[in-house]
């Protein structure tokens, strides 16, 4: 059995008894990020350093916008601070000059609801009756029982049990909840012993070379054409109250579009891997690409910057590492070192065989193929530590067939076989 974590959505059922209630919650989280940016801010003009998730506890613990929650709902509004600021931080120090450092959410005299987290302390669960519990701060209780009574609504196939957080989101209309649980997955046995290599990128967002010879391109124009268009400036309202509720509505819509792209490019990946018999998965290792060799943030340009802070490889990698598994598959990350460069046929390594973005040609052996597909046949070596064979199928490796994403459907479909060319 696999133990693994899992966030549920649920509707609210009886929304219009608890959503005062909510509300009240909601704006006093709000509040409560306000003083602690303040505070932030005011470490950071004095010392130059942002102040820890530790060190905002110990500060505001006393303050009277701390009990308007449960002390474990005020922990995480503190926590989720000093993430975001440590987050622009580690963006500007890798070369993002355009990331912003979180704003108020204050508009006007006006404060927007904003998530509330509700910890095991602060919850009982009701799985008999699918009813929620959950503790208000001293400060909003009219009475010492006073607490959130929620009735919610899953998705038939969704058991609730073994609850670790809820997390009450504002949607835009209403109300609903994020149930996180401890869940235990049956594995299956892996569906073979053959492998398969992944090389992530921005243009074509992956390809991927299994051992029987065939290849594959994701392209991530759907994924490029929502970032251009949910990002464009007229979008970007972010000043001292924070984003405007225009930029945050696009925000939420391009966090969603881009959840359902990597859930279902992830699930694919596997349901193909199955097919083809695979064990095992090398996939680039892009953790520190932000870094050159010397850990000094590399700076791409501009336009390079933004697109390499805006590519979700941890994202995908994660996502893909934990549906692999529940099939027993194993997604191993490998250093891709050169593996743009060497030849993967006869093994010959030159920066000159690349001649273009989706060409390569090498000068020793003549192989022509796709750039992104030699490359994830050098990640899969990885694994397998087989040696370059000259004699491998240059035709499935220069037209690999590509996968194109259907947003209506939510799946990916073969198009016609991808050419070499950028």
């Amino acid at each position: 059995m696999l133990e693994t974590t899992r966030t549920y959505r649920a509707k609210i059922v009886n929304h219009t008894q608890v959503s005062d209630d909510l509300d009240e919650c909601g704006h006093s989280a709000s509040k409560l990020w306000n003083v602690a940016r303040y505070h932030t801010q005011q470490e950071w003009d004095d010392t130059g350093e942002i102040p820890s998730e530790d060190d905002l506890k110990r500060e505001l613990k006393d303050h009277e916008r701390y009990s308007d929650l449960h002390s474990q709902s005020s922990q995480r509004v503190l926590e989720e601070l000093a993430e975001a600021f440590n987050g622009w931080f580690k963006k500007r120090k890798n070369g993002d000059t355009d990331a912003n450092p979180p704003g108020y959410r204050k508009r006007g005299d006006t404060h927007p609801r904003s998530t509330v987290t509700w910890k095991q302390m602060g919850i009982k669960h009701d799985s008999k009756h699918s009813q929620l519990r959950l503790s208000k701060g001293f400060n909003l209780k009219q009475h010492r029982s006073d607490f959130i009574l929620a009735e919610y609504e899953t998705r038939p196939d969704v058991t609730v049990e073994n609850i670790q957080q809820v997390r009450a989101v504002w949607n835009g209309n209403r109300w609903e909840l994020h149930l996180v649980c401890n869940v235990k997955i049956a594995v299956e046995d892996a569906p073979g012993d053959n492998t398969a290599g992944i090389d992530l990128g921005i243009s074509n967002y992956l390809a991927i070379a299994y051992d029987d010879g065939n290849a594959a391109l994701y392209p991530g124009n759907v994924l490029k054409q929502d970032k251009h268009y949910y990002t464009r400036d007229e979008y970007d309202t972010e000043g001292e109250n924070g984003p405007s509720r225009r930029a945050l509505r696009t925000r939420q819509k391009l966090s969603r579009r881009k959840d359902h792209f990597l859930h279902s490019l992830t699930k694919h990946i596997v349901e193909r891997c199955i097919d083809h018999g695979i064990g095992r998965i090398a996939i680039g290792d892009l953790r520190e690409i932000r870094a050159d060799a010397n850990g000094d943030s590399r700076n791409w340009g501009r336009s390079g910057n933004k697109k390499l802070h805006g590519w979700e490889f941890d994202r995908f990698t994660s996502l893909l590492e934990y549906k692999a598994e529940e099939h027993g598959i194993l997604v191993d990350r490998k250093d891709e070192r050169d593996t743009s460069k060497t030849c993967s046929c006869c093994g010959r390594k030159r920066d000159a065989n690349r001649v273009e973005r989706g060409l390569y040609v090498c000068k020793s052996c003549g192989a022509t193929m796709n750039a992104d597909v030699n490359g994830a046949v050098n990640i899969r070596r990885k694994i397998t530590q087989n040696p370059p064979t000259e004699d491998m199928s240059n035709g499935r490796l220069a037209r690999p067939v590509a996968y194109l994403f259907n947003q209506t459907s939510g799946r990916f479909a073969p198009s016609e076989q991808a050419g070499c060319e950028p």
